[in-house]
């Protein structure tokens, strides 16, 4: 894929760049090295007022960085203009926290002192996706920075205004040159990155074959890596439950930024005696999306990210369809300029079809009926992903199985699945491993050095 900026509502390439040669990519190796040798000692308070800075940036500038993330991927102005302000929180949250976070752990041994001390590590490889262009990069670079770490961004190839924005974010707010820098260059390359003594470690978000991939790369190397990667996420509907509420926040955890989530919720498994109301509300709000130019306030629905993605999207539906499920509306792209698919609701779904257990990056939701609480959990534990799963019951004993026995890394009850800078986030199976965010993320590329001192 070129490094470029092309609008998905109208399809126009509005600017290319051209990759970093060999000679630009060592310097920046060498730059960031430098930069984590002279920045690992810098008191936690220095660090603190730079993100700080980076976090008043973030939303002083929202606007300005809202219209580039709907430029490049298509995301509905209001919600850029919100992820914005979001990664702004996430800022201030760790230059409030990390100094807690990482501080000397004591451990009773019968030593006159022993404990755990979290140190950084280096270098650190982030390869991040288009869906969420500015949030994905910032919750891992405010606690990797926070932490004393430095940061290389390989960012998807169709948001590179985006990926450099955010480099000039973190120089605006006063971290020396090195400490996060951005890499325009093909996914080819990545490998070559990884194999590099400098680059210590690496973080990935993105497909499931990417993961793979870089996965192998770092495992060669010995080098940590944490993955979050796709999900097929349920959203399971019990007879207790609020229906309006659920259908209501249904339809938001399907099309949440154009429906390219991987905690977009994907399946949904509704009990039988509310099954029909379900349904049909379900459809009925589906229908009456407003689908259009996400620069337009009032547009629920804009476009996918690339033209690939509708026609993969729709190859994935008609699959679906032939294997015998049944469209109940939707089911096609749009006849419109730009890269738009229909909202879609399908049903009668067969486990041998890609709506069973795929992630359908789209506006596209299936929806399941059961006749209990235990084939709703067998149902949605039936795929090899296991990201978020969302329950909406009001019976604290159905609650406890569904915390309990749900195969993801986030259960939310009665509530969409959500990122949340205060709380761990990721996934177990093939939706990855390790953990993003919360006290817990931010130890993920430290050294928890023991101390014994007799």
């Amino acid at each position: 894929m070129a490094i470029a900026t092309t609008n998905p509502a109208t399809g126009e390439v509005i600017k290319t760049f051209p990759p970093l040669s060999a000679t630009e990519i060592e310097d920046k190796l060498r730059l960031a090295v430098i930069a984590f040798q002279r920045g690992r000692k810098t008191p936690f308070a220095e660090r603190a007022q730079r993100m700080l800075k980076a976090a008043e940036i973030l939303e002083r500038d929202k606007a300005e960085f809202a219209h580039l993330m709907t430029l490049e991927m298509g995301k509905p102005y209001k919600a850029a203009v919100a992820e914005a302000a979001k990664c702004a929180t996430a800022c201030r949250y760790y230059a409030e926290n990390a100094e807690r976070f990482l501080a000397d752990e004591v451990v009773e041994t019968g030593a006159k002192k022993s404990f755990i001390r979290y140190l950084p590590i280096g270098p650190i490889l982030a390869v991040m996706p288009w869906n969420f262009p500015f949030w994905q990069v910032i919750r891992f670079a405010a606690p990797a920075l926070m932490a004393g770490n430095v940061g290389l961004l390989k960012h998807a190839s169709n948001v590179p205004q985006c990926a450099l924005a955010i480099e000039k974010i973190f120089l605006e707010a006063g971290f020396p040159q090195g400490v996060f820098q951005t890499l325009l260059i093909g996914s080819q390359q990545v490998d070559a990155l990884l194999n590099d003594p400098r680059v210590v470690a690496a973080t990935l978000t993105g497909s499931e074959q990417a993961g793979i991939q870089v996965g192998v790369g770092a495992a060669k190397r010995i080098k940590k890596v944490v993955l979050e990667l796709g999900g097929s996420d349920p959203f399971i509907v019990m007879p207790s439950a609020d229906l309006d509420a659920a259908v209501a926040t249904a339809v938001e955890a399907r099309v949440i930024n154009n429906g390219q989530s991987c905690i977009a919720a994907k399946r949904f498994i509704v009990a039988e005696p509310i099954a029909d109301e379900f349904e049909r509300k379900f459809v009925a709000r589906m229908q009456s999306l407003r689908v259009g130019d996400p620069f337009d306030e009032k547009t629920e629905l804009g476009p996918l990210a690339t033209p690939d993605a509708v026609t993969s999207l729709d190859a994935d539906v008609q699959k679906t369809v032939k294997a015998g499920a049944k469209i109940l509306t939707g089911g096609h792209p749009l006849k419109m300029k730009g890269n738009y698919y229909a909202p879609t609701v399908l049903a009668n779904i067969p486990k041998d079809s890609p709506a069973y257990g795929e992630e359908f990056f789209g506006p596209v939701a299936s929806i399941f009926r059961v006749k209990d609480q235990d084939e709703a959990i067998r149902i949605a534990n039936d795929v090899r992903f296991g990201l978020g799963a969302s329950a909406w019951t009001n019976d604290e004993r159905e609650r406890e199985r569904f915390i309990n026995e749900l195969e993801a890394g986030m259960v939310f009850i009665n509530k969409m699945v959500a990122s949340d800078t205060r709380i761990p986030f990721g996934g177990v199976k093939q939706s990855g491993h390790g953990r993003e965010l919360g006290g817990v993320g931010i130890r993920e590329f430290m050294n928890a050095k023991t101390v014994w001192i007799a």
